[in-house]
């Protein structure tokens, strides 16, 4: 079923057009509104009244007067002029994002672009012609979005089904005819928080995601580790009542119900180390934080982000200029993010520690048979050490940083790309912690009590591994079984095999 913009979207309806393809058509009043923008500006264009980079120059040269006969000129010196970002192109789903994204904000009627530019995106999305865009060189607008804009107008590059090729000769496959740019339209186009809040959307996705599965792959280590649940007793959440506490704690309740492992009480130990019986309260705390940006980019997604707008009602007509692309919003709750979710990594290569150091978990040294012959599961926690380190260096936050631009018109920036950015690189680091995790769970369950029954929810998870992964008790390639793993948390496998079982994770 295709989606018709018009109205306002959310993440999940984003993420089935950026990542899984599906087909988008306009409604008739996304059409209008659009159309009702361009014809308010057409007006404004016949005055004698300076309009940033409609009649002028751009940035520390907005003072310079453009004619109207240079309009065009202008718009085409603008993109092959900011087309200079470099280095590695973004993949396929976050070009989609990015084009979503700029239908999203033209599309709010306050742009002034006409429509067949937006109709053309809309195209390229449809046929998953896909723009090439290097990465590096954003303040948070501009350079990759001119090298997604040169493409509609016939230069540039495009993939098509993988192949890279030059977008004119693409276009005339398809029988797609480029865009001549009018006034505005090159402006719109890269003048705004589109890519920004398109890299943060995807990262969200998959951070809110990684966050309900990190509830499932702890659940595995602590019954492993029979763990002591009444460290998430409802009473004790009640007396400090953060709302993702509470449901972290319910989660863990459900999952682990009717184990013979995890129990509310143990025999002989009062509490367990803090990786496991604080899970509530760091995972509800990462929950919050991302609950918190989810409402920050889902307003993003709807809005004007443009530079001037076109204000239009029915006593007023007028073109502002102000500052609607700065990225700061976007930033600092990525930034955040960013941070959340180190936070969730840290906890869990903890956790696999004390399921991999027989001293604390009472299992064979590194989880194999006969430790010394065999390294078991020794390096992967060296790997998560790494990533770690890594996730550890990308949560210093971009948006305390300040380079000026554009002769100092641009004093202040906001650097909300490169947060959105690398919180990309954040979750999928995040993804391979959480999947050590789990595969240390999953080779702790054959050192457990063969007379202890598993919760039914854990169970299912062992039953899904034991598909996919074969234990030896000899060392193996364990590389491939970390993909796989890591496949089935990224691709929400994992999360819906539980919710299958015990309905929705909080």
């Amino acid at each position: 079923m295709n989606i018709q913009l018009g109205d306002k979207i959310d993440l999940n309806t984003f993420i089935q057009v950026a990542r899984f393809k599906t087909q988008l058509e306009f409604s008739e009043n996304y059409v209008a509104r659009v159309k009702k923008s361009r014809s308010v500006l057409d007006i404004m264009m016949s005055t004698d009244e300076p309009m940033y980079g409609i009649t002028t120059g751009f940035g520390a040269l907005c003072s310079e007067k453009i004619s109207p006969q240079q309009t065009a000129e202008l718009q085409e010196n603008l993109i092959l002029s900011h087309a200079v970002s470099v280095g590695d192109p973004l993949n396929q789903e976050q070009v989609r994002a990015c084009m979503l994204m700029i239908l999203q904000n033209l599309g709010q009627g306050y742009s002034g672009v006409r429509f067949e530019v937006l109709d053309q995106i809309r195209l390229f999305l449809n046929l998953n012609l896909i723009p090439w865009m290097p990465r590096e060189g954003s303040v948070g607008y501009l350079a990759p979005e001119a090298h997604l804009a040169l493409t509609l107008t016939g230069r540039g590059k495009l993939y098509k089904n993988g192949e890279l090729r030059s977008a004119q000769e693409v276009l005339n496959e398809e029988n797609i005819r480029p865009i001549k740019l009018q006034a505005k339209e090159g402006l719109a186009l890269i003048s705004g928080t589109t890519s920004t809040t398109a890299l943060a959307a995807l990262a969200l996705y998959d951070m809110q995601n990684a966050a309900k599965s990190a509830d499932i792959i702890a659940a595995l280590s602590l019954e492993s580790l029979e763990g002591i649940l009444i460290a998430f007793d409802e009473r004790v959440m009640n007396v400090r009542p953060h709302p993702e506490q509470a449901q972290t704690a319910s989660n863990i309740r459900r999952l682990l119900k009717d184990s013979e492992l995890a129990q509310l009480r143990h025999p002989t130990k009062l509490q367990d180390a803090l990786s496991l019986r604080c899970i509530p309260q760091l995972h509800g705390a990462v929950k919050k934080v991302l609950n918190d940006a989810l409402i920050t980019i889902e307003i993003e997604m709807n809005a004007c982000c443009d530079n001037p707008i076109i204000w239009h009602d029915q006593n007023q007509q007028e073109v502002i200029s102000a500052c609607n692309p700065d990225s700061s919003y976007v930033g600092i709750a990525m930034d955040t993010a960013a941070i959340a979710a180190t936070n969730l990594a840290k906890m869990s290569e903890r956790r696999n520690n004390r399921l991999i150091d027989g001293h604390l978990s009472g299992f064979a040294y590194f989880l194999i048979q006969k430790p010394g012959l065999n390294s078991g599961l020794m390096i992967p926690q060296y790997t998560q050490a790494a990533l770690l380190n890594d996730m550890r260096i990308l949560s210093h936050p971009s948006t305390i940083d300040n380079t000026p631009t554009c002769g100092n018109q641009e004093d202040y920036v906001a650097m909300g790309y490169n947060a959105a950015k690398k919180a990309i690189s954040i979750v999928d680091k995040l993804e391979y912690i959480l999947a050590i995790e789990l595969l240390s769970g999953y080779y702790a369950h054959h050192f457990l009590p063969k007379n202890k029954r598993r919760s039914p929810p854990m169970q299912v998870v062992i039953l899904a591994l034991e598909k996919r992964i074969k234990i030896s008790d000899k060392d193996t390639y364990f590389y491939s079984f970390i993909n796989e793993i890591k496949g089935m948390i990224h691709d929400g496998v994992l999360l819906k095999m539980i919710e299958d079982k015990i309905e929705k994770l909080d």
